[in-house]
This record gives C-alpha cells, sequence and structure tokens, in this order.
C-alpha cells in the first residue's frame, strides 16, 4: 500500500515539515532507512539521523525539532513512538480479517461459533465449547470441553486450551501456549507422590495477551485467574490457583509458584522466580532475576535472591565490590593488632 506523508499526519494529527506529497511503500528502523519508507524519532540520541537518513518520511517528538527545515520531510507530533504505534495498529486492521472454517478443522455439534469467526486446518474444537463473534482461531489449534472463547479474540497455531477454561473478549494468546494443564500437585506417601486431581480452570479476562510456549495451569479447585489487561511475554509459567490482577506486565522466564496473588499495575523481569501462598501489592517493580520469597507492599522496588528493596541492593552491592579489599584490610588490621599485642 501507498500513502502520502499528508494522508500519514492525517491519521495522527501530526504536523508536516517539508514535501507533503512524499510517497511512503514501507517502513524502516531509523538507522538503516530506505528511500520510500517511513520511520520515527522519540529519542534525542536519534536526533542525527534527522539529516542523514535516506527515509522519505521521519515522524519526530516535536520537542526534539531545533531548527525550521531539514533534508527529509518530517511529520512532528507530541509522542512520536504512540504515534508510530497508532499507525502500526491501522496498518494491521487493513490487512484485513480471515473468516470462515478451512477444511480439515473439527468442530463438535453442540460447540456453538459466532459470526463472522475463523477456523484453521486441523484445528478441533470440543463439544459444549463457545467461540465469540470475530474470534481468530488458526490451524491446528486445541479447544477442550466447554471452553468459552469472547469476542475477537486471536488465538495462534498450536495453542491448547483445556475443558471448561474461559478467555474474555479482545485476547491474544500465541502459538504453542497451554492454557489449563494440570497444577503441580502431588502428595508424597511411603509409596512414593500421589498425584492430587486439579479440577478448576483458568479464568483470562479481557484485553490480556499471552506470549509464545506459556504454562498457565488449571485450579486444584476454583480458578487461577489472570486480570483484565495483563501482558504475558513467552516462556513463562503460572502454577495453580494464582490470582493476578489488572494491567500487569511479566517479561520473558519468570515463574509464579501456586495460590499467589499478585495486585494490579506491576511490573515482573525476566528470570523472577515468585515463591507461593504470598501477596504482591500494587504498582510493585521486581528487578530481572530476582527471586522473591515473602509479600510485598504496594510500590516496592525489589532486586536480588532473595528480593530486598531495591536501593538496599545497590547499596550492599558496592560493598559486595569491594569485599576482597574489605577482607584483606581487616586481617592487616588484625595482623597489626596482634604485633602490637606482642611488644
Amino acid at each position: 500500500m501507498e500513502f502520502t506523508a499528508s494522508q500519514i499526519a492525517s491519521f495522527i494529527d501530526g504536523k508536516i515539515i517539508g514535501d507533503a506529497n512524499a510517497l511512503i511503500t514501507g517502513v524502516s528502523p531509523i538507522e538503516s532507512g530506505e528511500t520510500g519508507h517511513l520511520s520515527f524519532i522519540a529519542q534525542d540520541r536519534f536526533t542525527h539521523y534527522l539529516d542523514t537518513s535516506k527515509c522519505s518520511v521521519i515522524i519526530v517528538s516535536e520537542d526534539l525539532l531545533t531548527k525550521d527545515s531539514y533534508n527529509t520531510t518530517l511529520i512532528s507530533v507530541k509522542d512520536a513512538y504512540l504515534s508510530f504505534q497508532i499507525l502500526m495498529n491501522l496498518y494491521q486492521e487493513m490487512q484485513g480479517r480471515k473468516e470462515g472454517i478451512e477444511n480439515g478443522s473439527s468442530i463438535h455439534d453442540t460447540a456453538t461459533i459466532g459470526d463472522n469467526v475463523y477456523i484453521g486446518a486441523f484445528t478441533y474444537v470440543s463439544e459444549k465449547a463457545k467461540i465469540g463473534e470475530g474470534s481468530q482461531i488458526y490451524p491446528q489449534v486445541y479447544i477442550g470441553k466447554g471452553v468459552k472463547i469472547g469476542k475477537n479474540c486471536k488465538i495462534d497455531s498450536g495453542a491448547r486450551i483445556y475443558d471448561y477454561c474461559i478467555i474474555g473478549d479482545n485476547c491474544v494468546i500465541h502459538s504453542n501456549t497451554v492454557i489449563g494443564g494440570d497444577g503441580f500437585g502431588f502428595q508424597p506417601t511411603p509409596d512414593g507422590f500421589k498425584k492430587i486431581p486439579q479440577l478448576g480452570n483458568v479464568i483470562i479476562e479481557d484485553d490480556v495477551e499471552i506470549g509464545s510456549n506459556c504454562s498457565i495451569d488449571r485450579a486444584t479447585i476454583g480458578s487461577t485467574v489472570i486480570g483484565k489487561g495483563t501482558k504475558i511475554d513467552n516462556l513463562i509459567q503460572i502454577a495453580h490457583n494464582v490470582k493476578i490482577g489488572k494491567n500487569n506486565v511479566i517479561a520473558a522466564q519468570a515463574g509464579i509458584a501456586g495460590s499467589t496473588t499478585i495486585g494490579d499495575w506491576n511490573q515482573i523481569g525476566g528470570q523472577v522466580g515468585i515463591v507461593g501462598h504470598i501477596k504482591i501489592g500494587n504498582q510493585v517493580k521486581i528487578q530481572a532475576q530476582s527471586g522473591v520469597n515473602s509479600s510485598v507492599n504496594d510500590r516496592e522496588t525489589l532486586y536480588g535472591s532473595p528480593a530486598i528493596s531495591y536501593n538496599d541492593y545497590l547499596r550492599n552491592y558496592i560493598h559486595f565490590r569491594n569485599f576482597t579489599e574489605i577482607v584483606n584490610r581487616i586481617n592487616n588490621l588484625e595482623n597489626n593488632s596482634k604485633d602490637k599485642t606482642n611488644e
């Protein structure tokens, strides 16, 4: 598709500096711009590209502009990063949505399929499952008995949604993620570990996105819950009976043990480990690779394993880096003290 600078500016309420008829046929990172392409600059460290980039049009945050004219056509906006996101979403919508049921898929007679749904080849929809209007179910997806999927969801190839799990509206589940597998529940006995039946389900509320190769386990009884607007990266384990609130972001390879409750608007870094049966408050920030083994109050920032206050960690780490020198100084002081005592 082709757009002029003027058309692009109209989508994002931008001001054109340069040729309003400059033609765009693609997009590029600003570091490797091409003629006929669009890019953006939202940080001061990239402003040198305003005069050197080969891009035909650049969206730029207005507070980064220092002169009236540039070699490249610019679209000045309040926030270039946000404006570029808006354009990408518009472009994705223009690609159209698939509809219809492809050959090779299997849909149980008792399943309910909403209007304008797409179901790809080799997908299996079990008995009494419900798929809401406008949802996109890509090839080789498994949807278990009694599963409910809301409106305008996207379930990518290879995802597995086990029996009786519930997915809200506008959710995205990426490839090879498993929703509703058994929780890790075993009872030790003299004869070995005996499996505890996992009879609950998983509830995923509206506007949640879950990356690829994640596992979200069903509850032993009750529900494992992922709150509205939460975004989950790839390769994440969420155990049985975990309750996660609204608008959390959880980075790759994090693991959350069973029956832990997490509040709203938290940021959990990559490879964070959280033990079971604790409570994490709201607006908490947990730095990457931290290990959390006790409950956390609202608005704390944690680092380390076991995790402590971020500021305390930084102060302690300065001493840790000088630990050998500190030990040598103590040894020297002890030796000098012994020498004086011997005198």
